[in-house]
This record gives C-alpha cells, sequence and structure tokens, in this order.
C-alpha cells in the first residue's frame, strides 16, 4: 500500500471513474473516525455492476501498489461491498442500500474532497 492514504483513493476512484460507477464520494474522516482516513463510497447500478467495480479496483490496487485489500465483506448479490485497505474503506452500494445507510450522512461532520455525481 502507498505510503499516503489519499493517493490509494485517488486510484480507486480513477478506476471508479472508467468503470462508470455512479455518484463517486471521497470523504475526509480524519480525526472523526477511529478506523480509516477516508471513505470512498460509490454507486452501482446492478449486481453485475457491483462485481465488476469491486473486482476491478481489487485488481488495480494489487497491481499498483503489490497488495489487496485486509478484508472484504458483502457480496454484490446483497448491494454492498466494503473494501477494507485500512486508512482507506470503499464502500460499493446498490442505490437503494446507499440510500438506506445513508453514510453521507452518518459522516456529516467529514470533508467532501471530491463528488462526481
Amino acid at each position: 500500500m502507498p505510503g499516503d492514504p489519499l493517493e490509494l483513493a485517488k486510484a480507486i476512484v480513477n478506476t471508479l471513474e472508467e468503470r462508470k460507477a455512479e455518484d463517486i464520494l471521497l470523504l475526509d474522516l480524519s480525526g472523526i473516525c477511529s478506523f480509516a482516513d477516508l471513505f470512498v463510497i460509490c454507486t452501482g447500478g446492478s449486481e453485475r455492476t457491483l462485481k465488476a467495480l469491486s473486482n476491478e479496483v481489487q485488481r488495480r490496487v494489487e497491481l499498483q501498489y503489490g497488495s489487496g485489500p485486509l478484508h472484504v465483506e458483502g457480496e454484490p448479490a446483497s448491494g454492498w461491498v466494503l473494501h477494507d485497505y485500512g486508512s482507506v474503506i470503499l464502500h460499493l452500494f446498490s442505490e437503494q442500500l446507499r440510500e438506506y445507510y445513508a453514510l453521507e450522512e452518518l459522516w456529516g461532520e467529514g470533508k467532501v474532497l471530491l463528488r462526481m455525481a
């Protein structure tokens, strides 16, 4: 993993943008969250899209940084997949679950670094 979490988060965001993720958000939680500095949150339009996004992010991070996520939770079929890269957490959501969990509201104290709607 890179020493700079922002570098990793930007690489993840670039991959998501290239693969047509929807409503990409990069949220800075430094000093607010005890387990991560940055959240990357996005929406995938279907189970197939969520799976493709998850696989491609994991592949590119491994290729670029030599290691994958510390942990992956959830399944595309469930509408939510989480990749834990230590200081960067990626949340891939279906539209319904993103609205239901409302992480942007839950972590509203965080600073929005980037929003690509």
